[in-house]
């Protein structure tokens, strides 16, 4: 798959952008195209923050300009205007919140609705599907027990799937996965889990970003996986071996 400038769907260019760290965050040059899957490495979790906050427009870069969709991030006007960009959004993030005291189905309804308590029969079977498609339920063997657990008892490998579920509920014009294996430990875990990440996004078509220091995942989850080169800012290709 290849990344036509023109009608990339993110945009990145001779950006830098200082933060408190040992050098400013530089990325020099990336284009991703509508329904492909690129994966970042090289960037530690303060780093992989910056991203984030400048494709979502949280923040702007010193220099260099950042476009999303064919439209500059220095150009939302206010407030009220980014909220509204965040709709085109899906973030898998260690810093997202869930809430440990309401079950996994209540969890998974909160992009869907406000009244989780009950969750709305109508709610519970859209949430019931988005559990089985993220693979919520397969350790256990019933998704229907799982979701009336705690999200505060879940596993890890529960947890990484149940923040990615809450990601992609609405159907994002572009997710963006920020170091989405962070709390899972063990190989097969997490090659589980880029298994499923790798199944749902061909299946839906998603545009994706993903932000990462696990390289096997990041093969098995991205189309393409470069590797940042911090002092300059250029990006080159991490290419697939003969048994990945």
């Amino acid at each position: 798959m290849t990344s036509d400038a023109s009608a990339a769907v993110v945009r990145v260019a001779g950006v830098i952008r200082n933060y408190q760290g040992l050098r400013p965050l530089r990325l020099m040059s990336l284009s991703i195209a509508q329904g492909e899957r690129v994966a970042l490495t090289g960037l530690d979790a303060a780093a992989a923050e910056v991203l984030v906050n400048l494709i979502t427009g949280a923040a702007l870069p010193d220099q260099g300009e950042v476009s999303v969709f064919g439209r500059s991030t220095a150009c939302i006007a206010s407030g009220d205007e980014w909220l509204a960009s965040l709709e085109r959004y899906g973030i898998v993030s260690p810093r997202a919140v869930l809430l440990e005291s309401a079950s996994i189905e209540q969890n998974l309804a909160m992009p869907f609705t406000l009244e989780i308590d009950p969750v709305p029969p109508a709610i519970a079977a859209r949430v019931e599907a988005l559990a089985i498609e993220c693979g919520i339920g397969e350790e256990t063997g019933g998704v229907a027990d799982m979701l009336r657990a705690p999200a505060g008892g879940v596993t890890p490998e529960v947890r990484a799937r149940l923040h990615f579920a809450r990601a992609i509920a609405l159907e994002p014009a572009l997710l963006v996965l920020e170091h989405p294996t962070a709390g899972l430990a063990g190989d097969r875990a997490r090659q589980a889990f880029a298994a499923d990440v790798a199944r749902v996004l061909d299946g839906r078509g998603l545009t994706a970003l993903v932000i990462t220091e696990d390289e096997p995942f990041a093969l098995r989850a991205a189309h393409r996986t470069l590797r940042l080169q911090p002092a300059t800012g250029e990006l080159k290709p991490i290419k697939r071996g003969w048994f990945r």
